[in-house]
């Protein structure tokens, strides 16, 4: 078993169970709503291929569109090619991803825009082992597309022939090689393979078995050993006797490759379907869903898109929120969508936060304003956390994002105001802030921040962590008068609070397209200049612009020479240097 690490408390090593199946009569079968197929390995294969089909046809374009899909699994062999396009997740309903075996393929290409995958968002696939029919699957993808509790018995492409920009993958294990090929940018936490062949420009490897050899600024490759505080993310699966469960893995601390291993029962609390309420978009309001909450359910939204005219509030410590499909909810009404307080042990699995016409002070509020309370021994989980302002149709904010609890663990967000799409324009989609971070001792793998028009990430706590940061500015400043404060141009893809005392982060990609001339950022990245404030590997580039005129003037604090049509690209070993 290659995942190594230490249960916490130390008396939950006394307590833990190995997980075990009771026996008993099968519950009625839950109703997912339409947007749900289950297979079982007694399906028709030809009918199996025709519904995958039929799903992708539907969503291999349909970026901006209403329609949402899970298509699930049950434990069992199958032959099929399950091609997966926008709003579409695929789920193993084991308790291993060997449970669940599909010989041919999970497979995202690009072939929508000249085999570029930059745009292939809002998809993933979970706890599956696939035999890959041509000895190699393909993951095409970019952000918000989580590749998690994978077993691929072959080798696994992350390209298409063309750009991809950024990916995430988690507790996964690949018996062959990866090859990243023209991918740009890659996280990857507590996951395995036999090699990896090649990097682009930034790519983090967080407590992985068999990381490629090589360091920064040399190789594009930030690696750090282990993993210091996680717990996987709770997946659902069938139990012997046919009913649905949700089953929640131990907090583990320094732990590296996956959790799993062929053939052992996993540890941790199995919790029965029955314990939560399943919304469906159809019919279900803020007001049905927070009675829910309050009765002591925990909450799975089917896929589909829930317009909100009031908060989901989470009150209860330990409340598991679990999205299908990449659901969706918009307040429409300009309240946020989510208010967590500052409890602990909340977990909040896979949801598409889309901002209303009406703007939003937040869509996401994990504790409220002041909190102080330590949840070090049960944290709040982040898992898969997408926002998204505009694209479709104008939406706006104030922040996507803010985190007032301290301990709280986000493992993989993309939080994206839209820099194209019907809703995308400087006065059509508003938004200040992608990530506030308020609490203390916040944790993040895997942090995307896109396009917002003042700080892209402003962390305020103290002993911040941030492993793999990628970031654009937002394309579309009119003017640098509108895009400034005070004397400074521009504004930071990642500031830190001139108060904060400890903070550290690891493997940054800050990046700019600007549409208009003479645009430019003073600083990539703003901190206080301590030594408890620490960077390490850092890179700013200079993509594109209108014209020659425009950049980012440094990578930290004025340090790092400026990222211009004349030296695109710009990196930091560490910060502060050494001489500083």
């Amino acid at each position: 078993m290659h995942y190594r690490s230490k249960l916490i408390p130390v008396v939950a090593v006394l307590m833990a169970l190995v997980f075990t199946q009771v026996s008993r009569a099968a519950d009625p079968a839950p109703d997912f709503g339409p947007n749900v197929l289950i297979f079982d390995p007694t399906s028709d294969p030809a009918a199996i291929q025709t519904q995958c089909d039929s799903i992708y046809e539907q969503e291999e374009r349909n970026e901006f569109g209403s329609e949402r899909h899970a298509i699930f699994f049950k434990p069992g062999t199958y032959k099929a090619v399950v091609k997966v396009g926008y709003y579409t997740q695929v789920y193993g309903l084991g308790k291993l991803p060997d449970d669940t075996t599909i010989t041919g393929e999970i497979h995202s290409d690009a072939k929508r825009a000249q085999n570029s995958g930059c745009l292939n968002f809002w998809r993933g696939c979970e706890n599956l082992a696939i035999i890959p029919s041509g000895r190699m699957d393909q993951w095409t993808v970019s952000q918000a597309a989580p590749f998690r509790r994978m077993h691929i018995k072959g080798s696994l492409s992350l390209f298409d022939n063309g750009w991809t920009s950024g990916g995430y993958m988690a507790d996964s294990k690949i018996d062959n090689q990866i090859i990243p090929g023209s991918q740009q940018q890659w996280f990857s936490r507590n996951s395995q393979w036999s090699s990896w062949s090649n990097g682009v420009w930034n790519m983090v490897f967080l407590g992985c078995i068999n990381p490629p050899g090589g360091t920064w600024p040399a190789k594009p490759y930030t690696t750090i050993e282990k993993t210091p505080i996680i717990r996987e993310k709770p997946f659902l699966y069938v139990d012997d006797s046919g009913n649905y469960n949700v089953f929640v893995p131990p907090l583990v601390k320094d732990s590296s490759g996956t959790s799993w291993t062929e053939g052992t029962p996993p540890v941790g609390d199995s919790i029965p379907i029955s314990q939560f309420y399943i919304a469906k978009p159809d019919h279900d309001t803020a007001a049905t869903i927070n009675d829910a909450l309050a009765s002591g359910k925990n909450l799975l939204l089917t896929p589909g898109i829930y317009q909100l005219d009031a908060p989901i509030k989470v009150t209860r410590p330990d409340t598991i929120v679990f999205g299908l499909g990449m659901a969706t909810l918009n307040p429409v009404k300009g309240t946020s969508a989510m208010e967590i307080s500052d409890v602990s042990g909340v977990k909040v699995c896979c949801v598409l936060f889309d901002a209303g016409s009406t703007s939003s002070p937040v869509l996401l509020q994990v504790g409220e304003p002041g909190s102080t309370q330590s949840h070090a021994t049960d944290p709040t989980l982040l898992y898969d956390i997408f926002c998204r302002i505009g694209g479709g149709s104008p939406g706006q904010v104030k922040t996507c994002v803010e985190v007032n609890s301290s301990d709280v663990i986000g493992d993989h967000a993309w939080i994206w105001r839209a820099d194209h799409g019907a809703g995308a324009g400087w006065s059509t989609n508003p938004a200040a802030n992608g990530l506030i971070v308020n609490g203390a001792n916040v944790t993040w793998y895997g942090l995307f921040v896109e396009h917002f028009q003042e700080n892209m990430t402003l962390w305020n706590g103290e002993n911040g962590r941030v492993y793999f940061y990628q970031c654009e500015m937002p394309y579309d400043p009119p003017t640098q008068d509108a895009w400034q404060h005070g004397t400074v141009k521009g504004y930071p893809g990642y500031k830190v609070a001139d108060n904060v005392k400890t903070h550290e982060a690891w493997g940054l990609g800050i990046y700019c397209v600007f549409n208009q001339d003479n645009i430019f950022s003073d600083t990539a990245i703003e901190a206080p200049k301590s030594p408890d404030v620490k960077f390490h590997n850092a890179l700013i580039f200079r993509l594109s612009g209108a014209t020659e005129n425009s950049g980012i003037n440094s990578v930290i604090n004025g340090t790092g020479d400026p990222a211009t049509k004349q030296k695109t690209k710009q990196l930091i070993l560490e910060y502060p240097l050494a001489s500083q």
